[in-house]
């Protein structure tokens, strides 16, 4: 499965997610939902990744953290707040460089039309 098609099909399933559940719940729902939708479609998904920070010959564990990582190659980072930031995008961004992949979505659920809250974020764009 190319890349193009495997975000559109976690973005369907993070879709049903929100259809069935709505805007208004914590984060941590939204993930633990998110990543049964996905594994009864067939996917693999790693919950709540540790992300190492490698500095020349210095590895620290400095506790970042990916919510879910999608048949390894797509970061897929949760958010249930009243607006994404700047830095939201650039924290998806680090984990992305750091994880040495291309590419991320970025989701919040705290929106009506769930849509409204896709951000897909790209690795060396």
């Amino acid at each position: 499965m190319q890349l193009n098609e495997l975000t559109h099909a976690i973005i369907g399933a993070a879709i049903e997610v929100h259809r069935r559940l709505g805007p208004g719940l914590l984060e941590t729902a939204y993930r633990k939902c998110l990543a049964y939708e996905l594994r009864k479609r067939g996917f693999q998904i790693v919950e709540e990744q540790p992300i190492p920070l490698i500095y020349d010959d210095l590895s620290l564990e400095c506790g970042f953290r990916a919510d879910l990582i999608v048949n390894g190659t797509v970061v897929v980072e949760l958010k249930a707040k009243s607006d994404i930031h700047p830095i939201d995008k650039a924290q998806t961004l680090s984990h992305l460089r750091l994880m040495k992949l291309r590419i991320g979505l970025l989701i919040n659920f705290h929106v009506e039309k769930l849509t409204d809250g896709v951000h897909r974020i790209i690795n060396g764009y």
